[in-house]
């Protein structure tokens, strides 16, 4: 199983570039089954969760091939023979639920297994279920699967009874070629959806409202193809600025939005650290002087995000004061603090609420990848641990960061992996 072998005390210093946002493209990706046309995806990252998505589109019969970089990816969905998720390919990926909505839409039927993936708490998906309802669909789950059939979808008004960012997706794809006009209240406000919202666009969707808390839809009746650039990573971005703060470093993060990391870089100056906006894609970020301790309070955006949480806390332990953070988003997404206790942090856990006396002086030790983000925030500990440390099951990592290990080398941190290095598959057709 690979490792990372971690040798702390070196500051970061230098360039580091940020890569397409996950999180954005696996809906985009999704967003290709609404249409028979070619959809071309730029600034796709090459993770885990990416090679997943394919195999998932692969096996409903679509054809997906590389483009003219190993960035770009080329999705048909002329043909979807088999609208089924099959619990064996999405079971690591909790982003199964997108195909759901598309695939009704387009189909007019879907069988998706419920979702695996990151055990940080529950996503609840009776909010997918209960809107598709609303437009018409008669759905059932048996077996670990929903299975969802409809002659064709109508518009509807829907309202979501808490903010769900897969949920505003979903039903946004659902919307778009549905009869009629589908009004959408209470939703996500991420950048990811809005760039959804903008590929939909460029598709032939009519959308109004994308990046705000009401979103109508006019449904078409058909969609074409589209080229189109994923946003840059903003939690990619978030932890490299976390990762230059940490280790006092001089560490410029390139090829992001500035403007997507406005909590990320409000909190970070609340610490002390120097932050500065280069331009529209650049941030500095210096640390020459003790952090003191900042609270924080994960939220919807545009509050602090709670894939952000974990590697915040790393940075806590090393800040001056008690920094309080409270995780109002997942119920489970605390699993990180037994490793960087381990480590020899001072963290007490009280519910959702943890609290971090700083700064402690961090060993190296062995300690355990349990998901994504707390995966983070294991690396980041580590960069300013005294010893060597091992990390174990960093495939996590993989999921969402593009051979970080990489990036991070190139601005003077001491990583090593241990065993075969992720690399997406090459041919040019994915099929399953």
């Amino acid at each position: 199983m690979d490792k990372y072998v971690i040798r702390g005390g070196n500051p970061l210093v230098g360039t580091i570039r940020v890569s397409g946002a996950k999180n954005s493209a696996l809906p985009c990706m999704a967003a290709a089954i609404l249409t028979d046309d070619e959809v071309i995806l730029e600034s796709i990252p090459q993770v885990r969760d990416i090679e997943t998505e394919k195999r998932l589109l692969a096996s409903m019969g679509a054809e997906i091939r590389l483009g003219d970089t190993p960035h770009t990816t080329i999705i048909s969905c002329r043909t979807l023979s088999d609208p089924v998720a099959k619990y064996e390919i999405v079971k690591t990926m909790r982003a199964s639920s997108l195909v759901l909505g598309p695939l009704v839409a387009r189909t007019g039927m879907a069988r998706v297994a419920m979702p695996g993936g990151c055990a940080i708490g529950g996503r609840p998906i009776d909010l997918h279920i209960k809107s598709l309802e609303k437009m018409g669909a008669a759905i059932t789950q048996e077996h670990g699967y929903l299975e969802a059939r409809v002659d064709h979808l109508h518009g509807a008004h829907l309202v979501f009874d808490k903010i769900t960012v897969t949920g505003t997706e979903d039903l946004l794809m659902a919307a778009v070629l549905a009869d009629g006009e589908t009004l959408m209240e209470n939703c996500a406000r991420e950048p990811e959806v809005t760039d959804l919202a903008s590929l939909l666009t460029a598709m032939g969707a009519r959308i109004e409202g994308a990046g705000t808390s009401t979103i109508r839809v006019k449904g078409v009746s058909r969609l074409h193809g589209a080229r189109y650039r994923i946003n840059p990573d903003r939690i990619e971005a978030g932890t490299f600025l976390v990762a230059g703060a940490i280790t006092g470093g001089d560490l410029i993060v390139a090829d992001c939005k500035a403007d997507h990391l406005g909590a990320v870089i409000g909190k970070l100056q609340e610490t002390g650290a120097r932050v500065d906006i280069l331009g529209p894609d650049t941030v500095r970020v210096r640390a020459d002087r003790r952090l003191r301790a900042a609270n924080i309070s994960t939220e919807e955006y545009p509050g602090f995000p709670t894939d952000m949480q974990a590697q915040y806390m790393a940075l806590a332990t090393q800040a001056e004061g008690v920094s309080v953070v409270k995780e109002n988003i997942f119920e489970n997404r605390f699993m990180h603090v037994q490793e960087l206790v381990r480590m020899g942090a001072n963290i007490k856990v009280d519910g959702s609420t943890a609290t971090v006396l700083g700064p402690a002086r961090l060993s190296a030790a062995a300690v355990m990848c349990s998901d994504l983000r707390a995966s983070a925030s294991l690396v980041l500990a580590a960069l300013v641990a005294d010893g060597e440390s091992i990390l174990d099951r960093v495939y996590h990592m993989d999921r969402g960061y593009e051979r970080i290990e990489e990036k991070l080398q190139g601005v003077g941190a001491q990583i090593q992996r241990l065993g075969n290095i992720f690399t997406p598959k090459s041919e040019e057709n994915v099929a399953v």
